[in-house]
């Protein structure tokens, strides 16, 4: 399994997010430190974006949620994971 801190160059990242969210800044904050491109996806406020995110997370709202190539890793981020 891919761990979520650790994305290559050659990989998909997704980042479901909502925009007033501290972890989402975290998150995103890390990938920017590691040079990692993403793609940000706003669950908050978009309603198709927001049932994208529940068909990866099976319905678990909490952001963000993380998607590799098209598979879903987790939601929520740190240890333990908070979101």
């Amino acid at each position: 399994m891919i761990d979520y801190r650790d994305i290559g160059p050659d990989q998909r990242l997704e980042l479901y997010v909502s925009p007033d969210c501290p972890y989402c800044a975290e998150a995103r904050a890390y990938y920017d430190g590691c040079g990692v491109e993403y793609e940000v996806h706003d669950a908050q406020n978009d309603r198709a974006e927001r049932e994208r995110m529940f068909a990866y997370t099976g319905g678990d709202p909490t952001v963000p949620a993380i998607v590799v190539d098209g598979t879903y890793l987790r939601s929520g981020w740190g240890e333990p994971a908070r979101g």
